[in-house]
């Protein structure tokens, strides 16, 4: 039996929540993080670099030179490739980098990081998190009483109060269950979740 301490706003533990095994004890499956990793990182690149190629470069309008006779060796147009200012020949066009993976592979890896977060002790469970105002310093006081600096806060639902308290905290990051991503759960030492929000998870990836 998976157990965790829930803890209030003040960082005092008000009860303990049994975890779902099948969510945060599975056995943790490297290459299914580094896969769901690798994949989110393509996915996220823009792919907008181009450059110019002989048709696109301005000039070369006539061939430099006539074809025989010169010595030289024929060249039809001074944008080729090999001249200076020339067109390139092989670059870069606007592509997307994007790809899918399997979804139980995908699954797998959120799996395998929250489990981790568990074993490592970098999982923090809070009864809940309201704040009756846009208020960093209070957030800050929040996190100082969960002891937590880098830290990805995780909510169940859209909270303006709490998201934009943290929005200018370093090192803090809030998301949603629904929007949450392989490469933030990896590069945040620890992950805060409302009561809520670990009844979600358990609900989507049980």
């Amino acid at each position: 039996m998976l157990k965790v301490d829930v803890l209030n706003m003040k960082g005092k533990k008000v009860e303990d929540l049994e975890l779902n095994e099948n969510v945060f004890g599975v056995e943790v499956n490297e290459v299914a993080v580094h896969t769901a990793l690798v994949n989110f990182q393509a996915n996220q690149r823009q792919g907008t670099q181009s450059t110019k190629t002989r048709s696109e470069v301005s000039g070369g309008g006539r061939k430099p030179w006539k074809q025989k006779g010169t010595g030289r060796a024929r060249q039809g147009s001074i944008r080729a490739p090999q001249w200076i200012k020339g067109g390139i020949a092989l670059g870069p066009k606007p592509r997307s980098y994007s790809y899918s993976i399997p979804k139980k592979v995908k699954q797998l890896a959120f799996r395998s990081v929250l489990t981790s977060k568990v074993q490592d002790g970098k999982l923090v469970v809070v009864d809940k998190l309201e704040l009756k105002e846009i208020k960093t310093k209070e957030m800050v006081n929040v996190l100082g009483n969960l002891k937590v600096n880098n830290a990805l806060v995780m909510l169940d639902e859209k909270n303006l109060n709490v998201q934009a308290s943290a929005r200018n905290i370093e090192g803090v990051k809030t998301t949603l269950v629904n929007t949450m991503n392989i490469y933030d759960l990896l590069k945040y030492d620890s992950l805060v979740l409302t009561k809520d929000a670990v009844k979600k998870l358990e609900e989507v990836y049980a």
